[in-house]
């Protein structure tokens, strides 16, 4: 029997290309989450256009910070040494957050004041993840670069974050609108250079489990929305609707698309590869994310239509708002996938645009017609455009899905390298 080794793992162990999701990570994700609950929560509680564009900032600025730590657990294990303690410290933060989200905008009497520890708590992620980059970029001078470039976003976002703590109204709401500029256009004026992906398929897994945890968030809400009340057949139908929908939105994203996207990363080399995440995950799986978020409030409200918890009648109609959110949540997740689309394949999909724009040309009708109806519809509307899709595109389905040759699904498309 060999004996035990004493020689210590060092404090920061890379990633390699190969590597899958680590448990601390999914465990970093569950933060996220309930974050995800509150935003949803927050819209729910007075729906109206100010608390969904107020959900939906809130949401951007927690992205932003999930997003950094996909990146720096790309470039360093995230479940040894220092990684470890950078996860474990960004989960606190994060959670801080998370339970702040109600009191974001508009404080609640006795304790601490909300806004202001909205601004320090995110402070405190994004604070952890440049040090973490910043200790990473020793050896290395293009990501040493990198981190100066990104240090200004970190530090313009929290200060514009203290100003809106101040102030109320629409002045905040357009104050917040700021922070996400300075940290979405930061970023993007400071170049892709300097920063490194290691793993694509760590990467993409990271990414497609997110929006996982987002349908599931959505299946969540809706059980939610009816717990204690009697079950009825209306609440059976709306809820076997809900999950076909939410089983739709999953096919749309994993049948396909998310193979071939991770293929094309694995494919990029250099800052062509770090430009590609950056904008195909880190920025256009945010209107996916949203786009789940505001199909789930719309389901909610449907259940508790259904319900009679709204104290409505089976034959009444959604809320306009309910179902803006309920159709134009699944429209704006699938003008999110053509976008995504393109960036990595170079291709429109044509055909779920064109379903995008009738899902939001349908919604007049949506709220004119009883709410099971209504949903009803845009399931029905979902699962045809998936299923003449399957058809449609067999030969390319079983390719993409089955072939071990990565440019199998890639004709015509040249793969970016630097």
């Amino acid at each position: 029997m060999g004996g035990v080794s004493n020689e210590r793992h060092p404090r920061l162990l890379p990633v390699a290309e190969e590597a899958r999701v680590a448990p601390i990570e999914l465990f970093f994700d569950l933060v996220f989450v309930f974050s995800l609950t509150q935003v949803t929560t927050l819209m729910a509680g007075e729906l109206s256009s100010r608390s969904m564009i107020r959900g939906l900032l809130l949401l951007a600025l927690l992205w932003w910070c999930w997003v950094g730590y996909a990146w720096l657990g790309n470039v360093v294990q995230a479940d040894e040494g220092l990684g470890r303690v950078a996860m474990f410290g960004a989960m606190g933060a994060m959670f801080v957050l998370a339970i702040t989200v109600p009191e974001a905008f508009d404080d609640d009497p006795g304790g601490l004041y909300g806004p202001i520890v909205i601004a320090f708590a995110y402070l405190a992620v994004r604070l952890l993840h440049l040090a973490m980059f910043f200790i990473l970029s020793k050896e290395d001078s293009g990501l040493r670069t990198q981190v100066w470039r990104f240090a200004p976003s970190v530090i313009g976002s929290t200060a514009l974050l203290l100003v809106a703590s101040q102030l109320h109204g629409s002045a905040q709401t357009l104050t917040w609108v700021g922070v996400l500029i300075v940290d979405y256009v930061g970023v993007i004026l400071g170049g892709a250079a300097g920063w490194r992906l290691r793993s694509a398929s760590h990467f993409a897994e990271r990414h497609g489990l997110i929006v996982i945890i987002a349908l599931g968030e959505s299946i969540v809400a809706t059980g939610l929305a009816v717990a204690g009340v009697p079950i009825s057949g209306p609440i059976i139908g709306a809820g076997v609707l809900g999950l076909a929908l939410a089983a739709c939105v999953w096919w749309a994203y994993f049948d396909v698309s998310s193979i071939a996207a991770e293929r094309v990363l694995r494919l990029s080399e250099g800052e062509a590869r770090a430009r590609l995440a950056r904008d195909a995950y880190s920025y256009l799986h945010l209107p996916m994310v949203a786009g789940i978020v505001l199909m789930a409030l719309g389901l909610e409200e449907v259940l508790l239509s259904v319900s009679g918890a709204h104290h409505t009648e089976l034959s009444d109609p959604l809320r306009t708002l309910s179902a803006a959110a309920l159709y134009g949540g699944v429209a704006l997740f699938l003008f999110a996938y053509v976008g995504f689309k393109w960036r990595t394949w170079h291709q429109v999909a044509v055909r779920r645009l064109v379903v995008g724009i009738l899902l939001l040309a349908l919604i007049p009708l949506a709220a004119a017609i009883p709410a099971l109806a209504a949903l009803a519809l845009v399931t029905a509307v979902m699962v045809v455009a998936i299923a003449t899709e399957a058809v449609r595109y067999q030969e390319l389905r079983e390719a993409v899905r089955h072939d071990d040759d990565p440019t199998a699904m890639l004709p015509g498309r040249e793969v970016e390298t630097s």
